[in-house]
């Protein structure tokens, strides 16, 4: 029976389950194929697709003989590689073959090994997978007398240039980020990882986007068992249409009803593979510039690709005053509120007298002044976030210096309220990520409610339940405190501090990666060597002049120079 007639009429057995997802037609007629016949083919795929103005079917003649037709969107697809590798060699015969009498039996196999000038071409004789291919911006010939079609990738979509990421900017590093499309993506981490145990796991997601999803690790250094639980997670999800990597990070997360991320994501292609090399797996979604990297760790959040770039002096140094700035954003309002309300004889009397001085004429209490202050920040800047790039900057200067000291001159607020609350905020924006800031932000508002209550209690108890909280957390099996609950003593030489890269030999022990040496044993032996001064002019002068006094040569002349003659 032609599929044309039998399209929307198809007797449903007894008993049959209603189908209750989009794509209704695909999914009934998931195992047609065609029947050779080039009218039903072509009317099947115009009854679906035939209803939009940007889809094409251009008819043609196979060598001049046999009849066929190509679909494609045109809006999706190279119109030069169509007319230069697709039209011409179907239309025009080989050379070698110009003197034979091509039957429809050698047909197939003549036009796919002889004429087909692509290397992205298959054959298919699934009427659903021909309508896949349409919407995955391939192009399909059919040809009249074959009972199978031919897909051939022409997609070619408009991207944006590759450049820096402006969540994640650093001073010394790459400038490469990620971006939407997911082959060029991929082209960066395997640009920088060039071993064949590099692997790609793709599958798509999504009833209507088709979302493509691809999984990356590297074998032989991550835990198979993580590979098995990511594939599953991703395989359990069922929705319509996945249009962001952070769709995936809400469905595979251990914990939903948390504020802290417990999925790590970045638009670089470093920070990426380097947490390829340590055992971990990398989520990417087509469409979105953002990778997803499980299982992660809280002590992940304060650390930058930069780290890792720099001397460890210098980075341990910055990376602790993170730290501290990041634990400053979350207590420092908080404990001001209990200090001011509940335990004033903790401040020095001086200061004691210039903050009552500040809040004399303020009608609120300090816990309502803060909360006040703090809820007008946020608004603030979200407003920054929102607007176009040009007015944003003069919001935020607007805000800061206009309604700050508006406030401070009505008896709105005092002064030492809003000094707390602005060193609050820059404190916050030490974090370098996003997602763990805004945690933080958000349990700062009932750390303020305890302190206002029970005072220094009140803190404490909002503190004792945020840490019982954080180490309940896990990320796929891995305790959210890791290494410092349970404690390691290998991962503690890249956590609190960042230790010289030659101390730490060894990938995270919490993975239990199948490959746990980084590092050559014998690296450490080499290093602690004694360099060799070759250019110590002590050296240099003395075996120019053959002696042994370590005393340079009175005349320097030919130091710097060789002789010209």
């Amino acid at each position: 029976m032609p599929i044309l007639h039998s399209l929307f009429r198809k007797p449903k057995k007894q008993n049959e389950p209603v189908i209750k997802v989009p794509n209704q037609i695909l999914e009934q007629y998931k195992t047609e194929k065609i029947s050779g016949q080039l009218e039903d083919t072509a009317n099947f795929i115009l009854l679906l697709l035939g209803q939009s103005d940007d889809f094409s079917m251009r008819p043609f003649h196979v060598f001049g003989k046999y009849p066929a037709a190509m679909f494609y969107y045109s809006n999706l697809i190279d119109q030069a590689l169509i007319n230069t590798d697709i039209l011409k060699p179907f239309m025009q015969i080989p050379f070698h073959l110009a003197d034979q009498n091509i039957s429809i039996d050698q047909l197939k196999s003549i036009l796919f090994n002889d004429a087909v000038y692509h290397s992205e071409g298959k054959l298919d004789s699934r009427l659903t997978e021909l309508i896949g291919a349409l919407l995955r911006g391939e192009t399909v010939v059919v040809v009249d007398g074959l009972d199978e079609a031919f897909l051939i990738g022409t997609r070619n979509v408009e991207k944006r240039a590759i450049d820096q990421p402006a969540t994640e900017q650093v001073i010394r590093g790459p400038r490469e980020g990620f971006i939407e499309p997911l082959g060029t993506n991929l082209a960066l981490l395997r640009y920088r990882l060039q071993t064949p145990d590099f692997r790609i796991k793709t599958k798509s997601i999504g009833r209507i986007t088709k979302s493509k999803v691809a999984i990356c690790y590297i074998e032989g250094i991550v835990n198979p068992e993580l590979v098995a639980e990511v594939e599953h997670r991703l395989s359990t999800i069922d929705i319509d249409g996945v249009l962001d990597a952070g769709y995936l990070e809400q469905f595979i997360e251990d914990d939903h009803f948390t504020p802290f991320p417990q999925v790590q994501n970045t638009e670089r292609p470093d920070k990426a593979v380097a947490n390829l090399l340590e055992g971990r797996v990398v989520i990417f979604v087509d469409g979105s510039p953002f990778a997803l990297i499980v299982p992660t760790v809280f002590s992940q959040f304060y650390q930058t690709a930069e780290d890792y770039s720099e001397r460890f002096l210098l980075v341990s140094a910055i990376r602790l005053t993170r730290l501290i700035a990041l634990i400053f954003s979350l207590v420092f309002p908080s404990l001001y509120v209990a200090v001011i309300s509940f335990n004033p004889e903790l401040i020095p009397t001086e200061f004691a007298v210039a903050v009552a001085g500040g809040r004399a004429g303020v009608p609120f209490p300090s816990v309502v002044e803060v909360l006040v202050i703090e809820i007008s920040m946020e608004v603030l800047r979200e407003a920054t976030i929102r607007l176009p790039q040009q007015v944003g900057g003069a919001l935020s200067i607007v805000g800061v210096l206009v309604i700050g000291q508006a406030a401070v001159a009505a008896g709105f607020a005092s002064p030492i309220t809003v000094v707390v609350i602005a060193l609050t905020t820059i404190g916050s924006f030490a974090t370098p990520a996003y997602n763990a800031a805004l945690a933080l932000r958000l349990l700062r508002f009932p750390l303020i409610i305890f302190a206002g209550i029970f005072g220094l209690y009140g803190v404490m108890i909002g503190l004792i339940l945020i840490a019982n909280h954080l180490l309940k957390l896990k990320s796929f099996g891995v305790p959210y405190m890791s290494p410092l609950v349970p404690s390691d003593y290998s991962g503690m030489k890249d956590t609190l501090i960042r230790s010289p890269l030659w101390w730490m030999k060894k990938r995270p022990t919490l993975l239990y990666t199948g490959n746990e040496e980084r590092m050559a044993g014998d690296t450490i032996d080499r290093l602690m060597q004694t360099p060799r001064d070759v250019l110590d002019p002590m050296q240099i002068g003395n075996e120019r002049r053959n002696a042994s006094d370590e005393i340079s040569a009175p005349n320097h002349s030919d130091s710097g120079s060789r002789d010209s003659h």
